[in-house]
């Protein structure tokens, strides 16, 4: 598969894809095992129907159609954990940059990555004060708006300290961050001398201000955990921890309690399976995944570091990510994918997506035609945002001139034949 670098939108779009015509998905295949047409119009899915029942308009002479045969059709993943400021920087010489171009360009560039792989809706943690001060906020703030109409971008602002006279600059730039557009008030308490004191002033400025908190921690120290669970508990529109990798570090009892502590109080825990992010110092950035499952809490799964200094071979890519949670932690591929659609988008506040008419038309569609197959080897790919395709990925794969296969009777995926356009042996 070429590794091309994502093009930035030439003229984006405020207003979006809802000013487009309707656009025709034909011949998809749903995870129950139908074959179907589905039709988006105005951000959403119009209508679902069997195959070759549905055209592109609900009148002649308009509208698009998207032959789809050959593919999964799923509700599209969402991103909650990633870092747009330090994205892609791992192969550059000396510290990392926060001129704010630099900051926009690599925020930019790291969106249209991870939507390329499906990922319609983005949360990013963004250090404020210290050295970036409010400048990487800003940056990340102009490329969200600058990708609106092909993928949805929210900000956390996440101050280093918040306690004593050495935080009072960092709690006053965490409100001037709310102020100027962050969504969501987050941080490391891990970080802070005073982890509790950290915690209570971050409630207070998202109590103010009617936000959402999203907050790293390695859940490694249980009498702390149980605090923030008891202090996060009720706060809406809810509270959110990640990567709590340190839970699976844990004697199994204080992990079980602790894991009922984090349901009861609602909290939302995103693991980090293709490693963990520089906010925490572990590797592993996956929690135990099943015991919160079991206990009730929600888990969602994000990607962490995305070719920086804490992974330089990250990936940021969903389907990766629910593929670790199938093979090694031993959830169903269902429950997987759930873990990076569904439930993200819950914790994100997003609005529920089916693939039945109503729901809101963020899918991707996946060559292949079971769950599992598609998170195995999910290369070829389109991704449809407010009812409009904004990204494809297409991959060949190519063999040498044999009739092996064709012999054994094995499946060739792609148009044409054996001199089709893949080449020869064809094309996926």
């Amino acid at each position: 598969m070429p590794d091309s670098q994502p093009q930035p939108p030439h003229s984006p779009s405020p207003s979006g894809p809802a000013d487009r015509g309707p656009l025709l998905l034909s011949g998809a295949r749903l995870t129950d095992g139908r074959t179907v047409d589905v039709r988006l119009h105005g951000g959403r899915i119009e209508a679902v129907g069997t195959a070759g029942s549905l055209t592109p308009a609900r009148t002649t002479g308009s509208g698009t159609r998207v032959d789809l045969t050959g593919y999964l059709l799923l509700p599209a993943p969402a991103e909650p954990h990633v870092h747009g400021d330090t994205a892609l920087t791992a192969d550059l010489p000396g510290p990392v940059s926060y001129d704010p171009l630099d900051v926009q360009r690599r925020a930019t560039e790291a969106v249209l990555l991870q939507l390329g792989h499906g990922a319609t809706a983005l949360r990013a943690h963004v250090r404020v004060g210290d050295v970036p001060g409010l400048g990487a906020l800003t940056a990340v703030l102009r490329a969200r708006r600058s990708l609106r109409g092909l993928a949805e971008l929210t900000a956390v602002a996440m101050p280093r300290v918040l306690t004593g006279v050495a935080g009072a600059d960092g709690l006053a730039m965490l409100r001037d961050a709310v102020k100027m557009g962050a969504e969501v008030v987050g941080g490391c308490p891990d970080l802070d001398p005073d982890p509790t004191g950290y915690v209570e002033a971050v409630l207070e400025v998202a109590a103010e201000h009617g936000c959402p908190v999203d907050l790293h921690t390695d859940a490694a120290d249980p009498a702390r955990l149980a605090r923030l669970a008891v202090m996060a508990g009720g706060l809406r529109p809810g509270v959110t921890l990640g990567p709590c990798d340190g839970l699976g570090r844990l004697p199994a009892d204080a992990a079980s309690r602790a894991a009922d502590q984090l349901a009861a109080a609602g909290v939302t825990v995103v693991c980090l399976p293709q490693g963990s992010c520089g906010a925490v110092g572990h590797r592993d950035g996956t929690a135990p995944v099943r015991l919160l499952r079991a206990a009730g809490v929600r888990v969602a799964a994000g990607s962490g570091a995305l070719r920086d200094v804490s992974n330089p071979v990250g990936r940021g890519d969903p389907l990766e990510a629910a593929y670790l949670l199938a093979s090694r932690h031993g959830l169903r591929p269902e429950d997987a994918y759930d873990a990076v659609s569904a439930a993200p988008r819950a914790a994100l506040g997003l609005p529920e997506v089916r693939v039945e008419a109503g729901f809101p038309a963020e899918l991707l569609a996946v060559r292949g035609d079971r769950l599992a197959g598609a998170l195995s080897l999910a290369y070829s790919r389109v991704v449809v945002h407010r009812g409009r395709v904004v990204a494809r990925t297409s991959a060949v794969r190519e063999y040498g001139d044999s009739t092996t296969g064709k012999d054994l009777g094995l499946p060739r995926q792609g148009r044409g034949g054996h001199n089709g356009p893949g080449g020869p042996g064809g094309t996926s």
